[in-house]
């Protein structure tokens, strides 16, 4: 499919139709009318980028490309003139936006505004825009190519955070924790196996990402039910399918061969899962990072600036607020996910508009929220404080609790009775716990050693093997590693296809 060939190509080297002028984007941040509700999307979450892929610029630009392509492809049919073509080609970027605002308040339709303020630009061709279209034909075409741009987006920022992640599991594949299950000490594992499990969710994110963009299609040129049968009639069958082609070819998109007056909205299902997909893998790497950074843990922290302020009340506070921030939005993600699913599922018939008001903004919302979560995940991801002191320290006071079971094991293995030793161990752990409540050092291995009843079935070499924390990691650091072995070729395979 063209669209995935080219990766709009032309819009992400800033070239063309799409080029969005980021100067121009933060003075319109600065000149925002703050005496009026304005979205935090519109200038707290999310990047430049983003918003100008998702601002009205971009969309009547878009509007005025299908509007010009259909002419030209209907000048090839005679049914445009070539002075009325290239008046409309003369005029494209002369858009008013306060006045198609203005014709809408009269008109109460958005595209029949655009077509007018259009035709009042062009006198000579502005009799032939829209010829044989129906609103979807402009909205939607133009829609499918803004949600594909900001999926090339979100597939860049993925990329990114995963080699973020591998360059953390590569530099920490061997190097011993504590794991911890129910929120408890359960058995050691190392600090690169922990982050390829955060970089595995983000793998699977970015192939379903790109299974998406693989089988992403739009309605293309089919008239008011999705029948082409207005442009039947203006060209022919034959001439309407090659006038369809021409268009969307010239936009770098594939139709769906089966739709109603709109693109079917399983296509949007798709992509706001994928999307609530990212926003799961990301809550669950800043909500472990949160757990982390409490003092009882102690064991990370995300990046905290110079002049950083933790609380307006508590000057010593260092909250993990990024985290906390992903967390947020991470729970409106998934929950605006599901109008996707009532819009698809509420179509009825062949097209019904109760889906018209939210899509406005929607899945403009999801995407700027994604756009912050990566941005703020890759930064926490790379400048992450790892306190590896505190690290080796949790793992002494509470990993010897789990070399019990290898005691248990051996000891039963030399004749011991299970269900005793189990009790013996028990009675030890007990002691220890208390040990450890009054601050003192790990007591476990001495209180092994000098008990008698585990004396009769190891000795005291067997039980230190036991209590060697790196002889318990199985085969987690050459897994961790193979797994940034993947991402490596995965991602450099993706750059090459973009260069």
């Amino acid at each position: 499919m063209q669209l995935m060939r080219q990766e709009y190509q032309w819009y992400l080297q800033g070239g063309g139709l799409l080029d969005i002028n980021m100067e121009s984007q933060k003075s319109k941040v600065k000149s925002q009318n703050h005496g009026s509700y304005q979205s935090p999307f519109s200038w707290r979450y999310g990047s430049e980028e983003m918003r100008g892929i998702f601002s009205e610029e971009n969309k009547y630009k878009l509007w005025r490309k299908i509007w010009v392509e259909m002419a030209r492809a209907e000048a090839k049919q005679g049914l445009v003139s070539q002075d009325e073509l290239k008046d409309l080609e003369a005029h494209q970027d002369e858009i008013d936006i306060a006045r198609i605002w203005e014709i809408e308040e009269e008109t109460r339709h958005d595209v029949v505004a655009a077509i007018k303020e259009f035709a009042e630009k062009a006198k000579i061709g502005g009799g032939k825009i829209h010829l044989g279209a129906t609103s979807m034909d402009i909205n939607d075409n133009a829609e499918s190519i803004r949600i594909f741009q900001a999926l090339v987006v979100v597939e860049k920022m993925l990329v990114a955070l995963l080699l973020a992640f591998s360059s953390k599991i590569e530099k920490y594949a061997d190097f011993v924790c504590m794991g911890y299950t129910h929120l408890q000490p359960a058995e050691p594992t190392t600090l690169g196996y922990r982050f390829a499990f955060y970089a595995q969710d983000l793998l699977l994110d970015l192939e379903f990402l790109q299974f998406v963009k693989k089988n992403f299609k739009s309605k293309g040129l089919k008239g008011a039910v999705g029948t082409s049968a207005s442009y039947v009639s203006l060209m022919g069958e034959k001439e309407a399918q090659e006038m369809e082609q021409q268009v969307l070819g010239k936009l770098g998109l594939e139709p769906f061969e089966i739709t109603n007056q709109t693109s079917p909205r399983k296509i949007e299902v798709l992509i706001a899962d994928v999307l609530a997909s990212i926003a799961q893998s990301s809550y669950k790497f800043a909500f472990d990072l949160r757990v982390l950074q409490s003092p009882g843990f102690g064991e990370w922290q995300e990046p905290f600036g110079k002049n950083q302020v933790g609380s307006s009340a508590m000057p010593f506070k260092k909250n993990p607020i990024k985290s906390e921030q992903i967390c947020s939005l991470a729970r409106l993600v998934v929950n605006l996910s599901r109008v996707s699913w009532d819009n698809a599922s509420h179509m009825l018939l062949e097209r019904t508009l109760d889906d018209s008001a939210n899509r406005r903004s929607q899945l403009p919302d999801m995407f700027l929220a994604i756009d912050e979560m990566l941005t703020s995940s890759d930064k926490i991801v790379s400048g992450l404080l790892i306190h590896e002191s505190r690290i080796k320290k949790n793992l002494e006071t509470y990993w010897p609790f789990s070399a019990s079971e290898g005691v248990i094991i051996k000891a039963v293995k030399n004749g011991a009775d299970r269900q005793k030793m189990h009790e013996e161990l028990r009675q030890i752990s007990m002691k220890v716990w208390e040990a450890i409540q009054e601050g003192k050092t790990n007591p476990m291995e001495d209180l092994l050693e000098e008990n008698p009843f585990i004396g009769r079935y190891l000795k005291p070499v067997e039980i230190t093997q036991d209590l060697d924390a790196q002889s318990h990691i199985g085969n987690s650091a050459k897994k961790a590693l193979a797994l940034a072995k993947k991402i490596a070729e995965l991602t450099a395979e993706k750059i090459s296809d973009k260069s």
